[in-house]
């Protein structure tokens, strides 16, 4: 039985180029495999784009959009021969519709789906993407990465050029900030965020 996996972590854990070993790994083996990365930020009619990993790998993905059903793609490029793998990466900007069209995939069309992504913003917040995938997903696997301090990191700070965190602001924004890991003491203490 094909499953849906979620692949989560904090920033730069290496998510995506796990995910372009693995898919290299099945094309290797002469298995097809179809990619997926999130059109969320990105302008422009394009309806491909590169998936990139910080140590230089890359592969072709398709885009998913809001208005994108994962499933019916997922089923026409399946009839147009075989599929073996669907790797989705920026997982966390999966609307809930359409992580329960890719459990469809896995459960009607009997192809096994790996999610990679994070499972919080900057506010220590679920992505609404994440969400439904740590509820349906049939395996959840994380991705460790450290703090400054040595300890695992969990969490995500948004941080200004000066390194302070920036507790403000909308839950995506990719092109002008950076952002660091952090174990939950540290992002506490340089958030001073405090969940009620």
């Amino acid at each position: 039985m094909a499953k849906l996996y979620f692949i989560y972590s904090a920033m730069n854990a290496g998510k995506s180029t796990i995910l372009l070993q693995s898919a290299y790994n099945y094309r290797e083996r002469g298995m097809q495999v179809m990619l997926w990365t999130s059109g969320h930020y990105r302008d422009g009619e394009t309806d491909t784009v590169e998936i990139t990993s910080r140590i230089g790998l890359n592969a072709e993905a398709r885009l998913y959009r809001p208005d994108i059903d994962l499933f019916e793609a997922i089923a026409a490029r399946k009839n147009q021969g075989p599929l073996d793998a669907v790797f989705v990466d920026e997982a966390q900007f999966l609307e809930a519709e359409q992580v329960w069209q890719l459990a469809r995939a896995a459960d009607r069309l009997h192809v096994p789906v790996m999610c990679y992504g994070l499972r919080t913003d900057f506010q220590g917040k679920l992505f609404p993407g994440s969400a439904e995938l740590l509820a349906i997903s049939d395996q959840l696997r994380e991705v460790r990465t450290i703090c400054h301090c040595g300890s695992k990191a969990t969490m995500t700070a948004r941080v200004d050029a000066e390194g302070r965190a920036i507790t403000e602001g909308r839950q995506v924004e990719v092109e002008k900030s950076h952002y660091v890991s952090l174990c939950r003491q540290h992002w506490e203490e340089a958030t001073h965020i405090h969940p009620e």
